[in-house]
């Protein structure tokens, strides 16, 4: 379905609630007939426009791994299955609808207080149904296809998001939002996030190019591919991503492999807001270029690293850092 019939959807649906103010106000105060007879016609053709609108909110969206999602309701209950979707979930304006989330889902503070359902990667299946939600938001890379598809098997309903481009980030709050109800809260979010995108972009894409090596993990030495977002902010910032063309997107690599490229800056982000050490352990080779210009950079990762609207604050950062490193160069 295309977006302008997405959004024709949810104007139809908030049209309808204000023809029933409208209606209503018609009613009370030109009917013609007597008081009772006018309060029955009141009250037919106002639920009438009540039917009318509950099923005009019926919502349809495709998501990211081409399936045609139906919901005929608001849904209430939603259960989300990445940090990131629970962090669109409530950007949106749909977190007090979430019945559950998997671990990490810690932002905004009030998901900490979710019902846990398991990790992304080993999902409490059992638990989810029992939630009984309208609305399962899921993550085709960190899920997998066959937690999916069983979730999806046992009846519930499934969103699959599955960012490929940072611009797809928008794209899913706006998405979401259709399905959730909260159209006006998700269109501003996201066109928040376009706007922020296109600033950076702005701002960066004719800079001088400088590459980078973003190290994801120590033991084993790992990194992320262009295909992986953190690739795509690199490109953003105007880095050149050492590793951009290997298979998947977060290979493992051995130390010789970043000796041979000998980036101009190292990033990364480690698992918690604390630098990680072994960043400066890379002090031990001082014939590489960021070592010599001590272009040894950290990210929080929660803002770098999840697919949430929030990656573009961890972008702001890592492009200030290469910024940084250019003027050394």
């Amino acid at each position: 379905m295309g977006e302008r019939s997405q959004w024709q959807s949810g104007d139809v649906y908030q049209c309808t609630q204000y023809s029933i103010v409208m209606i209503d106000a018609i009613m009370i105060y030109h009917h013609p007939s007597g008081p009772e007879r006018r309060m029955q016609k009141y009250y037919g053709v106002t639920w009438l426009l009540v039917l009318f609108a509950f099923s005009a909110h019926a919502a349809e969206v495709r998501d990211d791994a081409g399936n045609v999602i139906v919901l005929n309701k608001k849904p209430d209950r939603i259960v989300s299955l990445a940090p990131h979707v629970t962090e669109m979930l409530f950007a949106i304006g749909a977190g007090d609808s979430i019945a559950g989330a998997v671990e990490y889902s810690d932002y905004p503070d009030q998901a900490r207080s979710i019902p846990r359902v398991g990790g992304y990667s080993r999902l409490d299946v059992e638990r989810i149904v029992a939630l009984n939600p309208d609305l399962v938001v899921a993550w085709q890379d960190g899920n997998g296809s066959a937690a999916i598809n069983r979730i999806r098997q046992l009846g519930l309903t499934v969103y699959v998001t599955e960012p490929v481009e940072l611009l797809d980030v928008a794209s899913n709050m706006q998405r979401l939002s259709l399905l959730t109800g909260t159209r006006h809260q998700g269109s501003k979010a996201a066109q928040q996030f376009r706007n922020e995108y296109r600033r950076l972009q702005l701002r960066y894409a004719r800079k001088k190019s400088i590459s980078v090596f973003y190290q994801l993990w120590h033991k084993p030495l790992m990194t992320a591919t262009d295909r992986h977002l953190i690739g795509k902010v690199v490109n953003l910032c105007g880095g050149n991503n050492v590793f951009a063309g290997l298979a998947g997107t977060t290979p493992k690599i051995d130390l010789e492999a970043v000796l041979a490229v000998n980036p101009q800056a190292i990033v990364a982000s480690g698992m918690s807001e604390a630098r990680p050490e072994w960043l400066d352990h890379w002090r031990q080779w001082p014939q590489l270029q960021a070592v010599k210009h001590g272009h040894l950079y950290f990210v929080p990762p929660d803002i770098l690293q999840r697919h949430s609207p929030r990656i573009l604050q961890g972008a702001k950062l890592l492009c200030q850092a290469l910024e940084q490193a250019r003027q050394n160069l």
